[in-house]
């Protein structure tokens, strides 16, 4: 084999730095061809995330004989498709009480019905196309850490029993949430066995090679600088022009907010992971957590612990801080980084000292009603499907099938979820947007901060909670 460029090599390397799941994804990760010329599909894609292979994947498998075509600004899974947490959860970005005070208690219960059977369609397609992607359904673990963030998970509980779905998210008290994991401060906690973990980037770059395999053409390197619409729309980029003769379709996730049409539709949140050495047999007796579930608590500023195949443990929790202007290139934060690890030790005292492999950082879009949306215009044959907030693994399973759907004519069956047609209101704009989002952080940062002291909550923390959300 003829070796690489060196500016090739060091390319490669670093993408493979991105984050420990592009390292670890048995593929070298050189970039496919950019996008030259002019050329013409059926379906235009931008995004080469779970968006935007999912959706290829599904039109091709459904449809045989249809062009499909992919344009991606890096390499597929650079962005939170090779970043996130590795969690593939069963819970839909709304809360089971929201679902259900919004939309109703028949819908709530049909979408989280919906939401089960993404994660096991998830899995069917790893074993049917021989993605090796780690999948396994280990369940959520929602711990309560201290007895103030007992009502949330009381509360959460009480939710699924309205729905009818008690039995798929079990209450458990502080013995038997002990007995699954021994971190510390525990008072109980909800158990929901449908949800599961992957190896996400094994996941993204073998769904990129399967929908090869079916035909479609994925592009890298190949950022979009233009959309156009209408009855031929098109993608354009520096060296080509992507020409659809049915759809294009938005699939980028938080980075469509660098697009003019998108910049108030998403507002894209940091997330932070750390991720420690594989731990020794000893520290994995002194924890527990034989059952590898996706552990959280209850704060507000979120926290999600994994445990890898090779006996790691990566927490993420989100904290860096919203920049002006939906500003992309600074996801890292030092100090909340520092936190975390700090905040690991805390958890499991018996990891004190503990060596951190690595550590990396990405970008999630959050709504402002934090709904998802789904939709296809006929009349600009644009489609579009976005703001999973942080719980993309699966719901952009979901979200893709009834996009297909739409745009071939072929109904689902699942239109039925909120976020089919779902108009979610533009957030504010700047710098009305920027000053509201630093004071929901720094109010969650300081609830938190009482929660963790045992002192009451902050007087502004309802009017914190009330502009978190529409």
């Amino acid at each position: 084999m003829r070796p690489q460029p060196l500016t090739a090599v060091a390319e490669t390397q670093a993408y493979r730095d991105t984050s420990f799941w592009l390292e670890t994804c048995n593929d070298d990760l050189r970039p496919r061809a950019p996008l030259k010329g002019q050329v013409s599909v059926d379906v235009a894609i931008l995004g080469g995330g779970f968006s935007g292979l999912w959706t290829a994947y599904y039109l091709m498998r459904d449809n045989p004989g249809l062009q499909v075509a992919i344009l991606e600004k890096d390499i597929c899974g650079y962005g939170a498709s090779g970043r996130n947490g590795g969690w593939c959860s069963s819970r839909y970005p709304l809360d089971a009480s929201t679902l259900a005070r919004r939309y109703g208690v028949e819908i709530g219960r049909k979408t989280l019905l919906a939401m089960y059977d993404a994660v096991e369609e998830v899995g069917r397609v790893c074993a049917r196309e021989g993605i090796d992607a780690e999948y396994r359904q280990t369940g959520i673990l929602s711990l309560a850490r201290g007895k103030a963030q007992l009502p949330a998970v009381q509360a959460s509980h009480r939710a699924y029993e309205r729905l009818g779905l008690a039995d798929q998210n079990l209450l458990l008290g502080a013995e038997a949430a002990r007995e699954k994991v021994r971190a510390t401060e525990i008072e109980g906690a909800l158990f929901s066995p449908k949800s599961a973990t992957v190896h996400p980037a094994k996941l993204v770059r073998g769904l990129a090679q399967a929908v090869e395999r079916l035909g479609g053409v994925i592009y890298e390197q190949s950022p979009v600088t233009r959309f156009e619409p209408g009855e031929t729309p098109r993608l354009h980029t520096d060296s080509g022009v992507l020409v659809a003769r049915k759809a294009i379709v938005a699939a980028g996730e938080a980075y469509l907010t660098q697009q003019p049409r998108f910049r108030r539709k998403l507002l894209p949140m940091s997330s932070l992971i750390v991720l420690t050495e594989p731990l020794s047999a000893a520290q994995w007796a002194s924890i527990g957590w034989a059952d590898g579930e996706g552990l959280g608590s209850q704060v507000n500023m979120v926290d999600y612990f994994t445990k890898t195949t090779d006996g790691r443990i990566l927490y993420g929790s989100r904290g860096a801080p919203y920049h002006l202007n939906s500003n992309m290139d600074q996801p890292w934060d030092a100090a909340t980084a520092k936190t975390m690890r700090e905040t690991l030790v805390e958890w499991f005292p018996a990891l004190d000292g503990v060596a951190f492999s690595h550590s990396w950082a990405g970008y999630l879009g959050v709504s402002r009603d934090w709904t998802p949306t789904i939709s296809f215009d006929p009349r600009t044959k644009i489609g579009q499907l976005f703001g999973y907030t942080g719980r993309g693994v699966s719901t952009t399973n979901i979200s893709a099938r009834i996009l297909a759907g739409m745009i071939t004519g072929k109904p689902t069956g699942l239109e039925f979820l909120p976020s089919v047609g779902n108009r979610s209101p533009d957030w504010e704009p700047e710098p009305a947007r920027w000053l509201g989002v630093r004071y929901v952080q720094d109010g969650f940062a300081r609830m938190d901060a009482a929660m963790k002291a045992k002192r009451p909550a902050p007087l502004d923390a309802p009017l914190v909670r009330r502009l978190s959300k529409q």
